[in-house]
């Protein structure tokens, strides 16, 4: 039996800053819809990516900013770094482990995230 993650519920304070953010970091805003006074659901895809994150009004109950840690992987973190200063997003200097290579960054509510090249820069 496949299990495929499809969906992060991200919590936010504001919808339109954090879609604003997130079109700017490039992932794809795949819907925006208000289903009812107390519902709009939003839904961002990163490029390449077959799970998505979604914020709105009504769609968690965790507090804004509570989000640690969500990953995603890139081929070339020097790359990723580059095109993410570039977009204006405020990143880390990459980061060299063992098991990969990090850049991080933060939405404008807190929510943290870690972009991963999974083979070091340092390996070979």
């Amino acid at each position: 039996m496949d299990i495929k993650l499809e969906l992060i519920g991200v919590p936010v304070t504001d919808i339109d800053r954090a879609k604003a953010f997130y079109e700017q970091v490039g992932f794809h805003a795949d819907h925006d819809i208000p289903v009812s006074d107390d519902i709009r659901f939003v839904q961002m895809t990163p490029p390449g990516s077959a799970c998505s994150i979604a914020f709105g009004k009504g769609i968690t109950e965790m507090a804004p900013g509570s989000l640690d840690n969500m990953q995603v992987v890139v081929t070339d973190i020097e790359k990723a770094h580059a095109d993410l200063t570039a977009r204006g997003i405020e990143v880390t200097e990459i980061d060299d482990q063992p098991w990969g290579s990090f850049v991080y960054f933060a939405d404008p509510d807190g929510n943290r995230w870690a972009v991963q090249q999974t083979t070091p820069r340092t390996a070979g």
